[in-house]
């Protein structure tokens, strides 16, 4: 039971998924960083005076039925920034390189195809030597 679990954490997939969890979340932590520093207080600006950011209130007078946009706004930077790195990053260039250093994808040939092929080669090889038959 322990060599199975060995064999599948060394195994090259399970080792690459972990750093790239790992690094995925060091990389949100970075972008989060700069969207709460300098996209939060961009969308401050267009919140009023006694407001906390871009939002609206549903009763005027309640403080708590605000409702914050800014960080719906800032959530949707997170992600295309994210995906837009991780695409130009990760998937373009694991892309190119399967282009041009993977197997080609050719469908298998099934038992039935290849001995369709040998009779049909047999048939035009017996055809081919029609009456040549040396004695």
């Amino acid at each position: 039971m322990l060599k199975g679990f060995r064999d599948f954490l060394f195994r090259g997939n399970v080792i690459d998924l972990a750093v790239a969890v790992v690094m995925g979340t060091a990389f949100v932590a970075i972008v989060t960083a700069f969207t709460n520093g300098i996209v939060n207080p961009l969308l401050a600006v267009f919140g009023s005076n006694g407001e906390l950011g871009l939002g609206f209130r549903l009763v005027s007078d309640k403080p708590a039925t605000f409702i914050a946009v800014g960080p719906i706004i800032t959530a949707a930077i997170n992600f295309v920034i994210i995906a837009a790195v991780l695409y130009l990053v990760l998937v373009l260039p694991a892309t190119h390189a399967k282009k041009r250093w993977g197997k080609s994808t050719e469908p298998a040939i099934t038992d039935t195809q290849l001995l369709t092929e040998i009779r049909d080669l047999l048939a035009e090889g017996g055809k081919s030597a029609g009456g040549r038959h040396e004695s």
